[in-house]
């Protein structure tokens, strides 16, 4: 028995050891963790328990069976993060760059079937060169097994991925499957095709931190959630979003005990807003004077800026903020506004997670550009994401409300279950000047030189009609006009109402968004 003891302990060391100790060294040596490093600092201290330690490969060509690691490249298994269960792989770069052998998703895919079947997340830490050459035909299907189970786990059981070295070809697909994705800045890229094809191709010369660097998919993109300096940064980032969201599709998310009282009230919120509509605010103020303890984790703070996205708490209750950002573009809404906030809502929709609305919205950004690229589909995208939507929906009208972006903002039509506005909200088709120019400009043709006097006085008209929340709460499309500082109040009063909330769409397959 004792000399069974010390192989087994020996086969430990070997697989421990990945790739070696020499490439370990190098890792280290650029200020790398090594695979199993990153497992560790992600997991709850002691709790990792490793699938398939010993599994290798089965190439027999290139000599490749000269060439075997216990693990073959990758390490699986399951532990805990804040005590609750979470399953993981993480790539190993040291074996044959991290690259993908029929048995290396083998591996990912059984712990991928285990947190389908076990109701938990799944984290992915990915550092990969791509498919094995070597390998041919059987590492594609690899990927392909991979791809499928990414699609079958989608909103059933939340998917996270780190991108801490490359990523490439056929790699990229399984995260851009997951729900958010983080990657490092100045160590992590992902492209489809590397500098050398995209110059034979298109003549382009570019490198690899220009063509999918972490900043290029965090602003650009939009593939990228957010982006790290550091990979302790980066893991610490998959820590916090992973504390919002529940184990799976049929739990709610944690909740987590507050010492922020919900009937909190801020002075600061009443002079937030400009009186001038025009005057621009920054909206993530008064996100976080209405949030507990003021904490609001922001995703995709730099791609489609106009509109802001990330997790908060009421009362302790994970939920969804979505808000216009009048800062940038005056808050409207643009095709990639509309597709990062439609991916997000159904996100939060498809995980119980009650969704938030901060709305201040001039409209959709007008130009050929906007237009040509497809303004009216991936606006629908949004209003799809809403409408289908069955989670709680609290609203809150800062400001402009204006046209059919009133209506794709958690509108009361589109089964919003609370909707509140501030004093200072104006729901209207469009601007008090603009309707004016248009309601009268016979009128004003008519008598040139009194147009200015005309105008103005039509316009107060209008604003005083129209440009105002009142005119919407006669109709019951605002539950309430309220007081800017009580927010917070009205909001946990709200998510606590609706914690019940029971609703459902029409039985089918699935609807057919505007992809």
């Amino acid at each position: 028995m004792e000399n069974k003891i010390t192989e087994l302990l020996e086969k430990r060391r070997q697989a421990l050891e990945g790739g070696g100790r020499r490439r370990i060294a190098q890792r280290h040596a650029k200020g790398l963790m090594t695979a199993r490093e990153r497992v560790e600092y992600l997991l709850d201290e002691g709790s990792f328990e490793e699938f398939d330690m010993f599994k290798t490969h089965r190439c027999h060509q290139f000599g490749m069976q000269e060439k075997q690691f216990p693990g073959d490249g990758v390490v699986t298994g399951y532990g805990t993060i804040d005590g609750r269960l979470v399953y993981v792989f993480s790539q190993d770069f040291t074996v044959f760059g991290g690259s993908l052998s029929e048995t290396f998703a083998e591996k990912i895919c059984k712990v991928m079937d285990m947190a389908v079947k076990n109701g938990a997340p799944l984290i992915g830490l990915n550092d990969s060169g791509g498919a094995r050459i070597q390998e041919g035909i059987e590492s594609l299907a690899g990927y392909s097994d991979i791809f499928l189970r990414n699609v079958m786990a989608s909103g059933v059981v939340p998917q996270l991925s780190g991108i801490f070295g490359p990523c490439a070809g056929g790699a990229v697909y399984s995260p851009a499957l997951t729900d958010f994705t983080i990657m490092v800045r100045g160590q992590s890229y992902m492209f489809l095709t590397g500098p050398k094809v995209v110059k034979a191709v298109t003549h382009e010369d570019v490198d690899v931190e220009t063509l999918g660097g972490a900043d290029v998919h965090a602003s650009r993109s939009g593939t990228a959630h957010l982006a790290a300096d550091g990979e302790m940064e980066a893991i610490g980032q998959l820590r916090e979003i992973f504390s919002y969201i529940p184990q799976n599709n049929m739990e709610p998310p944690p909740r987590v005990e507050s010492e922020d009282p919900p009937e909190r009230e801020s002075e600061a919120l009443a002079a937030l807003v400009p009186e001038n509509s025009n005057e621009p605010y920054d909206v993530r103020h008064v996100v976080g004077e209405t949030v507990d303890d003021g904490r609001f984790l922001e995703l995709q703070p730099d791609y489609a800026p106009n509109l802001i996205i990330g997790f908060a708490r009421y009362d302790g209750r994970s939920v969804g903020i979505v808000a216009n950002q009048p800062q940038h573009l005056a808050g409207v809404l643009d095709n990639s506004a509309s597709v990062k906030g439609a991916r997000f809502v159904r996100f939060c929709d498809a995980f119980n997670i009650p969704v938030v609305t901060f709305v201040d919205v001039p409209g959709f950004l007008p130009g050929t550009a906007q237009e040509y690229g497809g303004i009216i589909r991936n606006g629908a995208k949004m209003l799809y994401a809403y409408a289908e939507a069955t989670v709680p929906k609290v609203t809150v009208t800062l400001r402009k409300a204006y046209g059919g972006a009133y209506c794709v903002m958690s509108s009361k039509h589109l089964r919003g279950d609370i909707n509140y506005a501030w004093p200072t909200a104006e729901i209207a088709v469009m601007g008090a000047r603009g309707a004016a120019e248009i309601l009268h400009a016979r009128e004003i043709a008519k008598n040139p030189d009194q147009g200015r006097d005309i105008l103005a006085e039509k316009e107060k008209e209008y604003a005083e009609a129209f440009a105002n929340p009142y005119a919407a709460a006669r109709r019951g499309y605002i539950d309430a006009v309220i007081l800017p500082q009580r927010t917070r109040f009205r909001i946990c009063k709200a998510l606590n109402m609706l914690e019940g909330k029971q609703d459902a769409n029409p039985r089918k397959k699935h609807g057919n968004i505007p992809l």
